[in-house]
């Protein structure tokens, strides 16, 4: 489904963009897709050269959970050293931030059925095998801790 885009990128960057088949949830539970995507890019970073790519041209894209986990395997493969890095991450709107879920972004598009905010939530909750009775707590925000709640009110507050 997604061939065309990832041409179209590749074409556009004048990149190698690594397109993985994961394995879906809920037959295969989180973290199965992160592991099948970090081993699948690692396999190809390791071995770009034998495809006739340069190893410094990859970029690693995503949208939606595919967009979580591109911005997932991109921060495990910062710091390693003994593979090249990653020319850049593409984000198609992935679900990066759960600690609020009042800002405004989920204020405007409360109305937009696939951004409904319970929605949202819902999809989280099952991707991470987590119990769907803890969706009022998290839409009050009880699934963080109130000093990290303090701490970071500067960059994540409806304000």
């Amino acid at each position: 489904a997604y061939e065309r885009t990832c041409r179209y990128f590749a074409r556009k960057s004048n990149s190698v963009v690594v397109s993985v088949g994961y394995r879906l949830a809920p037959e295969h539970p989180y973290p199965t897709q992160f592991e099948d995507c970090l081993t699948a890019t690692i396999h190809f970073m390791r071995t770009a050269q034998d495809y006739g790519v340069d190893p410094s041209r990859i970029i690693i894209c995503g949208d939606s959970s595919g967009g979580t986990l591109t911005a997932a395997v991109a921060q495990a493969l910062v710091n390693r050293r003994d593979l090249p890095k990653l020319r850049a991450q593409i984000l198609i709107y992935p679900y990066m931030q759960c600690v609020d879920f009042d800002l405004p972004s989920y204020q405007q598009n409360k109305g937009v059925p696939i951004l409904l905010k319970e929605r949202t939530l819902v999809l989280g909750l099952k991707y991470l095998n987590k119990d769907l009775s803890l969706i009022e707590a998290v839409l009050k925000g009880s699934h963080i801790p109130e000093d990290l709640q303090r701490k970071y009110q500067k960059w994540v507050s409806p304000d």
